[in-house]
C-alpha cells in the first residue's frame, strides 16, 4: 500500500474515532486547511506539509507516526450489530466502530509478532437449537463444564474470556452503549465493553450477555423476536454468573420474602447484582411475579432503598492482556520501545517509565 493510501485511511479513521466531521477537523486546527483539502487527504489525492501534519496530530492527540503505520492486517467489516442502541447517534456508532477497528488491529499485530495462535472454534457451539429459557440455561451448564468452572464463582469474567481466546476490548463510548460482540474476519471473536461503565457487576453481566450472542446467535429459533433473544442472553449471563442449583440451594424454595443480607452475601461472592438475583428468584419460582414487581416499585419510590440495592459490592480488575503482551515483546527484545509506543498509543518516555525490567 502506498504511503498516500496509508495516510488517507489513518486520517479518516482517526477523525471518525474523534467523532468529528471534516469541518470540525478544520476548526480544531484553526482553519489552516479547507474541507476540500481534508477530502483530498482522505482520498489519497494529496499529502499535508509538515506544519499541517503536526497540527492535525496535536488536534487528534496522536503521534505523527500513527498516520504512517502500515496496515499489516486487512480487517473486513465486523459482523456486529448495535442492538437496541437507539440512544447512540450515527456519528457515535461510527466512532465506536473505528475505535474497535484500531484496537483489534493492534491486538492482532502483537499476537502475530509473538507467534500466538487463535484457537477459538465457533463451530463447537453451532449445533445447539435454542427456543426457550431452559435451552439457553442448558448451554450455560454445558459451557461451565467445558471451561471447567464447575459451580464456583467466576473470579474475573474478562480474564476467563481471554483465556478462551476471546478478545475483550474496552472503548470510550457514550451512555446508552453497554457492549457488543462479533467476529472479525470470520475468525477472531471480540467482545466490546464501554470503558465508562465502572460497576463490576454490570460489566460482568454485559460481557457474559455478549458471550451469549457471540456463541449462540446462529442457534436461536427463527420464530424468536429480537427482544426474546435479548432476554435469553440475559438468562444465559445470569446462569453463568451463578448456576440455578447453587442459587436455589442457598436461598431455598417458595420464599415470601428474601432479606437483603442474603443477597448481598451472594453479590460479594458471585459478582452479580441484586436486580439480577431478584429476576432469577422470580424465574425459578422462588418468589412470585407479584413479589418481584413489588421490589421494583419500592426501588423506584424509595431513594434510600434504591441506593442499597444498586450499590456495587464486587471489585473485578480489568485484565491487561494486550498491554502485557506488548511489554513481553519488549522484554524479549522482539520489538523496540518505539514500536511498543506505537502499539500502545503512548509516548516512548511512558513506555520506558512503565517497563521496569527485573
Amino acid at each position: 500500500m502506498k504511503i498516500e493510501e496509508i495516510f488517507a485511511k489513518r486520517l479518516k479513521s482517526a477523525r471518525i474515532m474523534a467523532g468529528w466531521s471534516m469541518d470540525m477537523l478544520c476548526e480544531k486546527i484553526g482553519n489552516l486547511i479547507s474541507k476540500q483539502s481534508v477530502s483530498k487527504y482522505e482520498n489519497g489525492k494529496m499529502m499535508p506539509d509538515s506544519s499541517v501534519l503536526i497540527a492535525i496530530s496535536n488536534a487528534l492527540n496522536l503521534d505523527p507516526d500513527y498516520f504512517f503505520r502500515p496496515f499489516l492486517f486487512e480487517l473486513d467489516e465486523f459482523e456486529v450489530s448495535f442492538r437496541k442502541k437507539n440512544k447512540v447517534k450515527v456519528f457515535e456508532t461510527n466512532a465506536i466502530k473505528e475505535k474497535i477497528r484500531d484496537k483489534v488491529e493492534r491486538y492482532l499485530e502483537i499476537e502475530n509478532i509473538l507467534g500466538l495462535e487463535n484457537k477459538f472454534q465457533p463451530t463447537a457451539y453451532s449445533n445447539a437449537i435454542i427456543s426457550n429459557a431452559q435451552d439457553i440455561k442448558m448451554q450455560a451448564i454445558r459451557l461451565r463444564e467445558e471451561w471447567k468452572l464447575g459451580k464456583d464463582a467466576i473470579n474475573n469474567v474478562q480474564a476467563m474470556l481471554e483465556t478462551h481466546f476471546i478478545k475483550v476490548i474496552d472503548v470510550d463510548a457514550p451512555e446508552g452503549f453497554d457492549g457488543l460482540s462479533g467476529m472479525v474476519n470470520n475468525k477472531y471473536p471480540i467482545i466490546v465493553l464501554n470503558s465508562n461503565i465502572e460497576q463490576s457487576e454490570r460489566r460482568r453481566m454485559t460481557a457474559l450477555h455478549e458471550l451469549g450472542h457471540l456463541l449462540f446467535n446462529t442457534c436461536f429459533d427463527p420464530a424468536l423476536s429480537s427482544r426474546q433473544k435479548e432476554g435469553l442472553c440475559t438468562i444465559f449471563a445470569n446462569e453463568m454468573l451463578i448456576p440455578s442449583c447453587v442459587f436455589s440451594g442457598i436461598i431455598g424454595e417458595n420464599r415470601r420474602d428474601i432479606s437483603l443480607n442474603e443477597l448481598t452475601d451472594l453479590q460479594i461472592l458471585y459478582g452479580i447484582s441484586i436486580d439480577a438475583m431478584m429476576m432469577k428468584a422470580k424465574e425459578l419460582n422462588i418468589i412470585t411475579e407479584a413479589r418481584c414487581r413489588t421490589y421494583y416499585i419500592k426501588k423506584n419510590q424509595d431513594e434510600r432503598f434504591k441506593r442499597l440495592v444498586t450499590a456495587s459490592r464486587f471489585q473485578e480488575k480489568k485484565p491487561k492482556r494486550f498491554v502485557s503482551l506488548v511489554f513481553r515483546a519488549i522484554a524479549s527484545d522482539i520489538i523496540t520501545t518505539s514500536k511498543a509506543a506505537s502499539l500502545l498509543n503512548i509516548s516512548i518516555e511512558d513506555v520506558r517509565n512503565r517497563l521496569n525490567l527485573i
